[in-house]
């Protein structure tokens, strides 16, 4: 269960979850706690605490400090502790599925699988960045026009410093450690500002970190209201870099941040175009994947089908069978659709559906909402002038547009704010590569729905949907700068000259 066995060091008297700082978990000198809310039961699950600004400033202060020390630890004994982190996040991954069942409403099944991807990810973190931050380039001058060789220039990459690491709720632990294990191998420490909900997760990763070793103030862990440390932290200038996931938070924190490294992903309206020669089968299969897996509370769910008018009639009948073998409930019972994460979520997607219903949308299912629970919904003849054609619902409500040409389909694709992934579904490889070129995005697909990894390919988004790219490769590399160092020789030297 969530705080206790090993975790139990990690709740106060009261049961409020501390934070982590300095090796050390503590509780708030503020005496307020934050309450995370079931979005199931919409009743409080966990306390964690209120960090004050005085807080936040001693962890970065200490990560600053301890960051000097862990840039000169072997880049082995640093893969060493990650992969000790690894081993005992998968060994714990119950208690830790148990808090994403009850803070997020992630699916049984899926929360257990979040923790053992994440486990995976810093293993591979940990060799990837030995194999990368173990090589540098060796230049030499005369390569260039006008000069001798007379200079050689040594290349190493080299850490930032702070990373401050901000993941969203929805996958609180994946896209936390996506974000901590490269800052760590790169050399760099870390403070981690979790998502409110999904912060005990959060919590209880981060103590399997502290079980591996890692050194005191190497890791932060401060927990609080985004009103109150949210601003001093983006701002902070200790912080020398920041990886942020989640939505329109992402663009006011870039304007504010200054000039530090910033990598960013703040979601996406994700395209699914449909083409006449499409294997129906397997689009309708994975329009429901990509549109419904995790209520659609995904950055890279299907979030519009652009369907060739042609085959509509054909495709929207079989998304509509599959969704009615959708299972809805809560997610202790491992159901395909759960309650979203908050009643302000919920009633966000029920006002894009009214707009829709209002406008003359076709349902393909009745509309039917509980609590903070949405039955999936098809959207059929969706129009350009309705809300749901462009905003990004976050639920398992899924709008299709009907289209005369591919054209039409790439236009509407591109004239979205966002440009995170896309799909495209056809039998002629040529077409497929043509639209991949065409598509404003940072991933298309083909012939299956969007999705975030393999954890080791690159993702990244265009225009609203971000900055810079992640995957462990992209993220290692983002989290360290290069340094040189060129020797001057007296005389021109040429090998065996």
């Amino acid at each position: 269960m969530a705080g206790t066995g090993v975790f139990a060091e990690l709740v106060d008297g009261d049961g409020v979850f501390k934070y982590y700082s300095d090796r050390d978990w503590k509780r708030s000198s503020s005496g307020k706690s934050v309450p995370i809310i079931n979005p199931t039961t919409r009743k409080t699950q966990f306390k964690v605490q209120a960090c004050t600004q005085e807080e936040v400033n001693k962890a970065i202060e200490a990560a600053k400090t301890a960051q000097k020390l862990w840039a000169k630890t072997p880049l082995w004994k640093r893969a060493e502790l990650l992969h000790k982190a690894a081993a005992i996040l998968k060994e714990h991954k119950n208690p830790i599925a148990e808090c994403l069942i009850k803070e997020i409403a992630k699916p049984a099944k899926d929360a257990v699988t979040e923790v053992v991807r994440s486990g995976d990810l810093v293993s591979y973190c940990a060799e990837e960045g030995v194999r990368i931050l173990g090589e540098g380039k060796f230049l030499v001058s005369d390569s260039f026009p006008g000069n001798e060789r007379s200079k050689y220039c040594l290349t190493s990459k080299i850490p930032l410093g702070v990373v401050l690491a901000i993941p969203p709720f929805n996958y609180p632990v994946n896209l936390a450690v996506s974000k901590i294990a490269p800052a760590l191998i790169a050399g760099n420490s870390l403070v981690l500002k979790p998502p409110t909900q999904g912060a005990v997760a959060a919590l209880h990763m981060v103590h399997c970190f502290h079980l591996a070793g890692f050194p005191q103030g190497l890791i932060s862990c401060v927990t609080g209201k985004g009103s109150e440390i949210g601003d001093f932290l983006t701002m902070h200038p200790g912080v020398n870099c920041i990886s942020f996931t989640g939505g329109d938070t992402g663009i006011a924190i870039s304007k504010k941040a200054g000039m530090i490294p910033l990598q960013m992903e703040l979601g996406g309206k994700d395209a699914c175009i449909i083409l006449e020669d499409a294997d129906l089968d397997l689009a309708a299969a994975n329009i429901v994947k990509g549109g419904f897996s995790y209520s659609g509370q995904r950055c890279t769910a299907v979030k519009v089908v652009l369907v060739m008018q042609p085959v509509a009639d054909d495709l929207v009948e079989k998304v509509k069978a599959k969704v009615a073998k959708l299972t809805v409930g809560a997610p202790e019972d491992d159901c395909d659709i759960t309650p979203v994460v908050t009643e302000s979520s919920a009633n966000f997607i029920e006002g894009l559906v009214m707009d829709a219903k209002q406008k003359g949308a076709t349902f393909c299912q009745e509309y039917k909402r509980e609590g903070n629970l949405i039955w999936p919904l098809l959207l059929d003849n969706v129009r350009p002038d309705m809300r749901i054609a462009w905003e990004e619902p976050f639920g398992p409500v899924l709008p299709v547009i009907r289209i005369t040409s591919v054209e039409e389909g790439i236009h509407h694709c591109n004239a979205s704010n966002f440009g995170l992934q896309g799909c495209v579904f056809t039998r002629d490889i040529n077409k497929a590569i043509l639209i991949s070129d065409a598509m404003e995005t940072g991933t298309v697909q083909i012939n299956s729905a969007p999705a975030r990894g393999p954890d080791h390919f690159p993702f990244q988004g265009l225009k609203d949907s971000g900055i810079g790219s992640q995957g462990i490769t992209n993220s290692i590399n983002m989290m360290t700068k290069i340094k040189t160092t060129v020797i001057n020789l007296p005389t021109p030297s040429y090998t065996m000259g």
